[in-house]
């Protein structure tokens, strides 16, 4: 194994990933943009609060179409967990908590996947068929989530090369966790059901920023279609990485793409940092046939500890085991991603398996200046025959809780000799990640018995084809030989109004540069001020750049028209129209001088000046200047006599 020593992440070149041999694919979800759910009648994208009923289950794993159990559903299984569903009537029914089977799969979440699929230039099925698949950590309270393969193959211009794509799936979101202390997780169930679709890509990423980067040429692929929904939660990506000699580890929910280099990073780094604990392992006559541990209950041992946790434990009746580690002394502290260390992957699995969610949930030896005593320690060693060549760890918490910590913790200290574990793992807001469970594995996949399969006609493939957007690339390079201007190429190629731009430029003959900058930046300065754009239609923009057209207002109109329609929310030509005239002019100045005489000037010489620069920042863009000094003059004059 070489010798790389990782540097800080900023300094990390595409030679040392390329030294380390990183890889990273990509499982991209997406929520889409429909009225319904997917297997039910209720409605999409309703988010509540408020809940009218809890419902509690408990998970089981089931046998597998070979009659095989998956190791994650086992590892749920080990929990214990209580299920809560906070429920709310206005956006689940009886198929949600699978007291009912599924209706026939939403047509309008179907038409829009096979879209998806048909721009990533993948083959789509001739028929779908519905898959259940395994997940026992409650987010869906069947147990499984129905899925289906839409799409297989297809690929994404990168650089100067292609990322292939493996397939496009169609499945039901799941419910969005709350909480998850102790034995107990609690969900709501608004999200559940809701149709997204999973985009999966090769392993061809060659550098955290790369997968970044064509995370976001997925994400605005899809964006492209107007289908999809957007904001907080509507899109996340699990991010694979693995490295030489490593193995595939996920890194689950995303929420943000600009997170992903660092989290690459550090799994990168933790995989070859242990990597190198299993060589350093090795080199201590440790590995999966000679590791030696044990465990014993030390509760009476440290009944007199001054150690404020474990103290609170013994109190409240709690159990307090130590676990022997043979020849480990000093691994506990072996560094594994910035600023996290060995121990942090026992304390995780504890933290999980063993539902010890409060922290410290451990405490080992490799730092016994810190937490119990020396001569607590020093007892301890010599009721587990330690030698100073070994590692302790103790564990404390509810007598079930304390055994099964004890055998997580002897578990994933085995796993260090072998390898790395496959591993489905959470990120952390500092870049690092932890364990959340096991990988799953193919036997947690297995036919719908509740849906026949579908065909998909080629009819309705050519009807989607023909209704296809043009896709982002193309449009890229269609935006900037026409003159679209490069800083608003890449918003208004994914914009819901991109079809509307190419509409106004051919039918009303108005400038690609303009026509983008009021579409794409006029709405972004209205945003700043903190008004709506909600009546700013598309039909309410071709009309503003039909005025231009037809010769009744002018290019530096739009903005101060736009502005007008956010704040009162209607559209009227007439009232654009008539400000032209003197009358309807002298009107808003006289209503503006009202606003104004409320003013405090300092300076009682400068007033009609102001006034008159006041007026025109009211009025810039509805009239001729000279006009609105003119008027404006008249009436002040007027009124000094």
């Amino acid at each position: 194994m070489s010798k790389f020593i990782f540097k800080p992440y900023e300094e990390m070149t595409p030679e040392d990933y390329a030294t380390i041999g990183f890889k990273s694919g990509l499982e991209v979800h997406q929520q889409l943009l429909t009225e319904k759910k997917l297997f039910c009648n209720c409605p999409a994208g309703h988010y509540q609060d408020k809940y009218n009923a809890e419902i509690l289950r408990h998970m089981r794993p089931t046998l597998s179409e070979l009659g095989e159990y998956d190791g994650t559903a086992l590892m749920e299984f080990k929990t214990k967990k209580d299920i809560i569903y906070r429920i709310n009537y206005d956006t689940v029914c009886t198929y949600e908590m699978d007291d009912t089977p599924p209706f026939q799969i939403n047509e309008q979440a179907l038409d829009i996947a096979l879209e998806v699929g048909m721009l990533f230039n993948g083959y789509i099925v001739d028929e779908l068929h519905i898959a259940r698949k395994q997940y026992l950590d409650g987010s869906i309270p069947t147990g499984f989530q129905r899925t289906a393969i839409t799409a297989v193959g297809g690929h994404i211009p990168y650089k100067d090369r292609t990322i292939n794509l493996i397939q496009m799936s169609i499945e039901e979101d799941s419910c969005r966790e709350t909480s998850d202390i102790g034995h107990k997780r609690i969900y709501k169930t608004d999200r559940l059901g809701m149709p997204l679709i999973e985009t999966v890509t090769y392993p061809e990423m060659k550098t955290p920023d790369e997968v970044a980067e064509v995370n976001n040429i997925l994400r605005e692929l899809v964006r492209s279609t107007g289908k999809v929904r957007t904001g907080i939660g509507a899109g996340r990506q699990d991010v694979n990485v693995s490295v030489e000699g490593g193995t595939r580890i996920e890194i689950k929910g995303v929420p943000n793409i600009k997170r992903i280099p660092l989290l690459c990073y550090n799994e990168a780094m933790r995989q070859w940092n242990l990597l190198r604990l299993r060589e350093e392992l090795h080199a201590r006559g440790i590995n999966g046939e000679t590791f030696n541990a044990n465990y014993t209950d030390v509760t009476k041992l440290l009944r007199k500890t001054a150690y404020q946790p474990i103290h609170n434990a013994i109190i409240q009746g709690m159990k307090v085991n130590c676990v022997l580690l043979k020849g480990w002394n000093g691994l506990m502290n072996w560094q594994t991603q910035t600023d996290t260390y060995f121990s942090k992957e026992i304390s995780d699995r504890v933290r999980v398996i063993a539902c010890l969610t409060t922290l410290p949930n451990i405490i080992h030896s490799d730092r016994w200046s810190e937490t119990i005593a020396a001569a607590d320690w020093k007892n301890l060693r010599k009721v587990m025959n330690a030698t100073k060549d070994d590692a302790l760890i103790i564990v404390w918490g509810a007598d079930d809780d304390a055994e099964m910590g004890a055998k997580e913790i002897i578990i994933r200290a085995k796993e260090a000799t072998i390898g790395i574990p496959s591993e489905t793992r959470q990120a952390h807001w500092d870049g690092t990640n932890g364990f959340e469970r096991i990988l799953p594995g193919p036997e947690r996949m297995y036919p719908d018995t509740d849906l026949p399969p579908k065909p998909i006609s080629d009819e309705r493939k050519n009807r989607i084809r023909s209704q296809m957007p043009e896709r982002i690339w193309d449009r890229t390079k269609r935006y900037l030989e026409i003159g679209v201007p490069s800083d608003i190429v890449r918003d208004l190629r994914i914009s819901k109004l991109a079809n509307l731009f190419d509409k106004v430029v051919n039918e009303l003959n108005i400038s690609p540069k303009f026509a983008s900058v009021a579409l794409i930046q006029f709405p972004k300065r209205l945003k700043k001020m903190r008004l709506s754009t909600i009546a700013l239609t598309e039909e309410v923009y071709f009309n503003i750049f039909k005025l231009i057209t037809d010769n009744k207002i002018s290019h530096a109109s739009v903005f101060p028209i736009m502005k007008k329609i956010a704040e009162t929310g209607i559209f009227s030509e007439e009232y654009i129209i008539n400000l032209k005239k003197e009358e309807e002019l002298i009107k808003v100045i006289e209503r503006t001088k009202l606003i104004f005489k409320d003013m405090k000037i300092n300076k009682a010489e400068k007033r009609d000046d102001l006034f008159i620069c006041f007026l025109m920042n009211e009025l810039r863009g509805t009239a001729d200047g000279s006009l609105i000094a003119k008027l404006a003059k008249e009436i002040l004059n007027a009124e000094d006599k």
